[in-house]
Formats: structure tokens, C-alpha cells, sequence
């Protein structure tokens, strides 16, 4: 999710996530703290990637969808190091690749089986390689980068296995691109009063309000040129995306703040890594597929 910056001229200045502490002008790559060239050149490439991969069949999406997981997942085991937590990573990578797949090929009772699988394998893999409170203490971190990352992706994949599902998908995405845009836009241009200070400094309430503006416009705009449905699918949808984007941003933030990272990673230029990207996606997966769901079967 974009950073929602405080506006320097209203407020205080970017600042360094690792203290809280405001950094000169000179140190700022951009209003938002970031090569903003780089993340314009880097996110128009992830969305063409994504485009090709719906564009003729949904296989390569899936395959895309378990590469990026995957990577995160690096990230997220690299990132745990830092604190001495072994992340069992071999059995995740594994376990990703069958939740992934098995909620496209076969619903959400296969995702569920894969995941209670893949907990199995993680809880297994590192009491062989040790017990005691270190390993107590891995089982549990694979176990929540387990939910965390494949588990809640698998709705994408659920999202793809319905009916116009690279529709879905794509307006997923839109929505997702929307928030981050909006937010990015009402933040460094109107920014004044943070949303989570001791979390994310550079969040604010106007970068939600911006948010909340341009979901809720790609919501409409999609529920009733790409669904068929009517325009308060698209505000739910919008509203919706808005919220959940912005708590899953905010739980990363939680995670790197405690860890004393800027960036899960350095993957992508001007975005930090890819779990950097994936934070917000994978919070507001489920409550998008909930919906659409649920306005597919009353339809």
C-alpha cells in the first residue's frame, strides 16, 4: 500500500521508519519516501505481468501467484531471522504451491485441507530438526507465515475458479491499484493528521479518505460495466477494500516497526519487497471473495 505521507508543509516531514524521527529534504527520495519513478516503472510492469497472465488462459496466473508468495515468504523468513526465528521454509514453499493450486482446481474445502496439511508439515519439519522453546517458537512463526501469506491468497485463486473469474480478478486488482493511488494522491498533496502514529507516521486520515474516494468510484465503475450488478456492490466493494487494505498495511508496518525494518525486502525498486506489496492484498482477499460471492448466490 502506498505511503500516505504527512504533508511537509502542513506537518512534519517524512520520517524514518526505523525511529520515528524526521529526516532532512535531502534524504527524502520523494514527498512519500520513496524513487517514485522507480515504483511508477516497477508497478506498471507488475500490472502488465498480471494482465498477460489473465489474458488468454488462468494457469499462468496461478503459477505467478505461487512465484510471488513464494518470494514473499523468503522475505518474511529473511526478516524473522533477525529476531533468531527459523521460519521452516522448504515445507511453506511446498505448501504454498498445493494451496494455491487446490483452491483453484477444486474450491475452498481443498484450500482448507492444504492448509491443515501444510501446518501439519511445518509443526513436523522443525520438531524433527530440534525440539524445545526455539522450536516451539519456529513451529509457530511457519504456522502464522502459513495463514498469513498462502492461506489468504488462496481466495484469490477462489476468486479466479468462479464464473468470469479473470473478471474478478482483474477488478481485485483495480481495486487494490486504487487504493494505493488514491491514498498516494490525497496524502502527499492534502495530508495533515496521521492515522497510526506509532505504527505507520506517514499514514493519514486524508490518504484514507482518498482512498476511500477512488475504490468506491473503481467498485461502481466495475460492479456495473464488468459484474452486471448494481452500483452498491461497487460502494460495498470500494468501502470494503479501502478498510481492509489499509488494516493489512497497517499489520506489516506492525511487524517491520518491531523488527526495526523500512522494507520486507528489496525485490522491487521503489516498493521494497514483495510482501510489501502482497500486505494489503492478502487481508482484503477473503472479505472481496465473501461478497462477491455472497451477491453471486442471492443474484
Amino acid at each position: 500500500m502506498a505511503d500516505q505521507s504527512l504533508d511537509p508543509a502542513g506537518g512534519p516531514g517524512p520520517l524514518d521508519p526505523a525511529g520515528g524521527a524526521p529526516v532532512g529534504p535531502s534524504e527524502a527520495r520523494s514527498r512519500a519516501g520513496r524513487n517514485l519513478p522507480a515504483a511508477i516503472a516497477v508497478g506498471v510492469l507488475l500490472l502488465v505481468a498480471v494482465a498477460a497472465s489473465l489474458w488468454f488462459r488462468p494457469e499462468p496466473f496461478v503459477a505467478l501467484a505461487v512465484v510471488a508468495v513464494g518470494a514473499a515468504l523468503w522475505e518474511l523468513r529473511q526478516a524473522f531471522a533477525r529476531r533468531d526465528i527459523r521460519i521452516p521454509l522448504l515445507p511453506l514453499l511446498v505448501g504454498t504451491a498445493g494451496m494455491l493450486v487446490s483452491a483453484y482446481a477444486a474450491g475452498p474445502e481443498a484450500l482448507l485441507v492444504a492448509f491443515v496439511l501444510t501446518v501439519g508439515a511445518v509443526v513436523v519439519w522443525r520438531v524433527l530438526d530440534g525440539s524445545g522453546p526455539q522450536a516451539l517458537r519456529d513451529a509457530a512463526a511457519g504456522v502464522f507465515a502459513a495463514t498469513y501469506l498462502p492461506f489468504l491468497a488462496g481466495f484469490v485463486l477462489l476468486l479466479l475458479a468462479e464464473p468470469q473469474g479473470e473478471l474478478r480478478v482483474a477488478l481485485f486488482i483495480l481495486l487494490a491499484v486504487a487504493n494505493d493511488t488514491g491514498g498516494y494522491i490525497a496524502g502527499v498533496t492534502f495530508g495533515r493528521h496521521p492515522l497510526a502514529p506509532t505504527v505507520s507516521p506517514k499514514k493519514t486520515w486524508e490518504g484514507l479518505a482518498g482512498s476511500v474516494a477512488l475504490t468506491t468510484a473503481v467498485g461502481v465503475a466495475g460492479a456495473v460495466l464488468v459484474l452486471d450488478a448494481g452500483p452498491l456492490l461497487g460502494v460495498v466493494l470500494g468501502v470494503l477494500t479501502a478498510v481492509t487494505a489499509t488494516v493489512g498495511d497497517l499489520a506489516e508496518s506492525l511487524i517491520k516497526r518491531d523488527l526495526e525494518l523500512k522494507d520486507m525486502g528489496s525485490l522491487l525498486p521503489g516498493h521494497g519487497g514483495v510482501l510489501d506489496r502482497l500486505d494489503s492484498l492478502v487481508v482484503t482477499a477473503p472479505f472481496v471473495y465473501l461478497v462477491l460471492t455472497m451477491a453471486t448466490s442471492s443474484a
